[in-house]
């Protein structure tokens, strides 16, 4: 199907009414599977960068809505964090594929008239300023990016459902869209214009029960989780109003990846969301859910296959301007095609956005890559698809002039992502979570690492505290074996986060909220108080005021732990959580849902704050329990013993609560044991990253996955043990 628009547009003084054309897709920080752009990444759109400017006029005093201003400071960050992202796929390079869609002719919405209001009175939904409402004559022929910006920002219903094949760039031309729209908000000079555009952020539907949450409900505990401009005590309210008023609209990538019944009901409950709304699905997906669920008032569009001239085109765009005959012949093969199956299979895989990207990586300037119109080599378009695939990874791990070494060989890269993949099938999941990594592999080397330096580092203290208490050998004996019993039970804990587990909350602000810190500051001064007033008539030669301070100090802070989500650090630390089950309900009233300390949520963030703050937090959990112990042994006895206590208590409770119950360290732990197993890298998690910025992998929130379903399958297939 031709498209009579043109190939090219150029960039006009309003950035949000600019021809951004034939863009394509752009994959992004998100969800499912739809599209992987190789390891690097598919490139699409007329411009080579989006600028974003806030126009701020001043004409005397004006009263400022606080929505106004979290609005565009979301818009800033959601703005920011999918530029970064698609710096990182290299999306907005020179000469990018062109994105062309249509109306979908599948059974997978109603009829465009539903959409577009027209005829039915007043619209659901006012078209966007700068923007006219979108027409079935206006929809007709389809287009570009430019043309599905209108169309998202002018349809009545505010609904876009964006379907295609596997592998057609559809969750990239949505991060495109994404781009424009932020770019169209931007470019309102009027505050009052501005506001009424709402800001797109795309997010993944993992997670969502609609039948617990509401698409509200949901989307404010997820933008909560996921900016800190949510945080605080008002942080949640906010976002509800937001998205109440519209003034947020939803990307929701992955509805191909929930299972069909959840699939129909999260469309059913998207029916009364008060916000606009860009749905991606894999067309077949798509199809099933409409059996069950159709979004009313849907438009559905449909990603058109890359015709062979733009595919020769972009190719020939990142050869030399003299290229080689190799070159030549292939893409002169390409101008001559008609992109039919019929016409060949080079021409026919070449219709999709991945096959191209990993064509232009896997074959340098002067490979022989005309080997691939050789059909007794490869007599289909799969043959050539899976060929590129078994080639990707060590595309991406092969050196490059003027680039710096990778730092895993391609052999080790391949051999680990084969590894992962093939633990991700057999689990049925594309989602890999890091912290369910300990349970890849038989816990019991790690219990018996950290039973043995847990026995020999936290053992001697003991010992010599227990010499000077009463020094005879069966004292002795007696710390040997407590120190053994002591170093099992701690490693126990590990053999428990070998089973799958709940990632818990990471955050500062998650663990010292307003009222725990203020329950745990009047815990502190009430019970520090009261011992200075009531033990000087009860003993003839007390303490000082100051020494009851210091020792009361933990259980402010034990206050502090227990009220929140520090509980878990805490529980198994002696004194420190007696009584804590008493909190259990004032946890849920000073509950909020999960944050953490980053605009956005990425795995090794969030495996950093594991590591980094709930590890210095375990310490902390160490140091107060002795000093809770410490200064009133040294008071009583002597300086030396209380010294002992104190550091025989931080490092039995540190050991407890940092190594053994942190899935960061159990993590950690993990990848030193798979490098002696498997050969994966010992810095699992930088090998996780590095894959991720090579686009290889993708990021989710805190989860990974492979760019693309097919190259999980075929690395998962080459797994097994030849």
């Amino acid at each position: 199907m031709s498209d009579p628009r043109p190939e090219t547009g150029s960039a006009e003084s309003d950035p949000g009414d600019r021809e951004s054309g034939d863009r394509g897709p752009r994959d992004a920080n998100s969800v499912s599977g739809n599209a992987f752009h190789g390891s690097a990444a598919f490139q699409v759109g007329d411009h080579n960068t989006q600028n974003i400017h806030h126009h701020v006029t001043h004409t005397g005093p004006t009263t400022v809505d606080p929505l106004d201003t979290t609005a565009d400071e979301l818009a800033r960050v959601v703005g920011a964090q999918w530029q970064e992202e698609a710096g990182l796929r290299r999306l907005l390079e020179p000469a990018p594929l062109p994105v062309r869609w249509r109306v979908s002719e599948r059974k997978v919405a109603g009829r465009v008239a539903g959409a577009t209001g027209e005829g039915a009175g007043r619209a659901r939904f006012e078209a966007l300023p700068g923007l006219g409402p979108a027409t079935r004559e206006r929809l007709r022929d389809g287009g570009g990016l430019r043309e599905l910006h209108a169309a998202y920002g002018g349809l009545a219903s505010g609904r876009l459902l964006l379907v295609g094949p596997p592998a057609a760039g559809k969750t990239a031309a949505a991060v495109l869209l994404l781009l424009d729209a932020l770019a169209h908000r931007a470019a309102r000079a009027v505050p009052a214009d501005r506001a009424r555009v709402p800001v797109p952020v795309l997010l993944s539907l993992d997670g969502w029960n609609p039948g617990e949450d509401t698409a509200v409900d949901w989307a404010a505990d997820r933008l909560t989780r996921e900016y800190t401009l949510f945080h605080g005590r008002d942080g949640r309210a906010r976002a509800r109003q937001l998205l109440e008023q519209g003034r947020i609209s939803l990307f929701l990538d992955g509805l191909d990846e929930v299972t069909g019944r959840l699939r129909g009901a999260m469309v059913s409950a998207l029916e009364t969301a008060p916000f606009r709304l860009v749905l991606v699905s894999r067309a077949r997906e798509a199809v099933l859910t409409a059996k069950k669920a159709r979004l009313g008032g849907a438009l559905a569009v449909e990603i058109q296959p890359v015709r062979p001239a733009d595919a020769a085109g972009y190719l020939l765009n990142r050869l030399p301007s003299a290229p080689s005959a190799a070159w030549r012949e292939l893409t002169g093969r390409l101008l001559t095609e008609t992109g039919s199956p019929a016409a060949g299979p080079l021409a026919a895989v070449l219709t999709g956005p991945l096959a191209i990207a990993l064509l232009r990586d896997v074959y340098g300037d002067d490979d022989p890559v005309d080997e691939l119109l050789d059909t007794s080599r490869f007599p289909t378009a799969v043959a050539i698809e899976n060929h590129l695939l078994d080639h990707a990874v060590v595309a991406a791990y092969t050196r490059r002039p003027g680039h710096p070494r990778p730092r895993y060989s391609p052999e080790a890269a391949e051999r680990t992502l084969r590894y992962i993949a093939g633990h991700l099938t057999q689990e049925n999941s594309r989602d890999l979570r890091w912290w369910h990594i300990p349970g890849w592999t038989d816990h019991r080397p790690r219990m018996i690492a950290v039973w043995i330096v847990c026995a020999v580092v936290c053992g001697p203290p003991g010992a010599i505290l227990a010499w000077n208490l009463t020094p005879t050998p069966l004292i002795v004996v007696t710390g040997v074996l407590s120190a053994i019993a002591g170093g099992y039970g701690i490693a126990l804990r590990v053999a428990e986060l070998g089973v799958p587990q709940p990632l818990s909350s990471a955050g500062w602000r998650d663990i010292f909220t307003r009222e725990t810190v203020r329950a745990g500051l009047w815990q502190w001064m009430f019970v520090g108080t009261m011992l200075c007033l009531l033990v000087p008539l009860l003993m003839d030669h007390a303490p000082p005021f100051w020494l009851w301070y210091l020792v009361t100090l933990p259980l402010g802070f034990s206050e502090v732990m227990v009220t929140g989500r520090g509980y878990e650090i805490v529980s198994r630390a002696p004194f420190l959580s007696v009584g804590a089950g008493r909190y259990d309900k004032v946890r849920e009233n000073y509950a909020r849902p999960p944050v953490v300390d980053t605009r956005s949520v990425g795995p090794r963030d969030v495996w950093r704050h594991h590591m980094g703050l709930r590890l210095f937090l375990g310490l902390v959990t160490g140091f107060a329990l002795g000093l809770y112990i410490g200064p009133m042994i040294g008071w009583a006895q002597f300086p030396l013993m209380g010294v002992m206590f104190a550091l025989t208590a931080l490092l039995w409770t540190g050991a407890t609560s940092v190594l053994a119950g942190n899935l960061a360290v159990a993590t950690a732990l993990t990848a030193v044991q798979l490098h002696h197993e498997e050969g994966t890298p010992v810095r699992l998690m930088h090998f996780l990253e590095d894959a991720r910025r090579r686009n290889v992998l993708r990021a989710t929130g805190p989860v990974y996955q492979f760019r693309h379903a097919r190259l999980q399958e075929r690395l998962a297939a080459r797994s097994a043990p030849e």
